[in-house]
């Protein structure tokens, strides 16, 4: 089975209160699971390592094979498409859990989308925010 995942996390303020949106594609482009969760005090950068990691673990748990991941961060796809090193040291251990999972998959591409190609995941991440306050 091959999934399309479509993650963002961000921060009220940098850091911040912060919450996670995924969403999760099937092979006919229907959205088969949403996840909006809060995750308290932390950087936008280290929230969007969080969202991608909800989504390859939930990704696992469906059996996927395939797997095309769609972030709005270009530091976390560069970073993991390995064109950027990773010098912040907490980023360093979300990367290792992103990089650990996305070894479970036949196949994993990272791609990185502008914000507007990703307002589903952006929506459950202001609602997680504002939930979680």
């Amino acid at each position: 089975m091959k999934l399309k995942t479509y993650t963002d996390g961000g921060a009220s303020g940098n850091p911040g209160p912060a919450g996670i949106g995924v969403v999760i594609r099937d092979q006919e482009n229907k959205i088969i699971a949403e996840y909006s969760k809060y995750i308290g005090e932390t950087t936008n950068n280290q929230a969007e390592y969080q969202a991608l990691i909800l989504a390859l673990e939930k990704a696992k748990k469906m059996e996927a094979q395939e797997i095309d991941c769609y972030l709005d961060s270009e530091l976390v796809v560069k970073q993991l498409n390995r064109e950027y090193k990773v010098k912040d040291k907490d980023l360093g251990l979300l990367f290792i859990k992103a990089w650990n999972l996305s070894q479970g998959f036949k196949k994993i591409n990272f791609h990185h989308i502008p914000r507007e190609k990703n307002k589903e995941a952006d929506a459950l991440v202001k609602k997680a925010i504002k939930e979680g306050r």
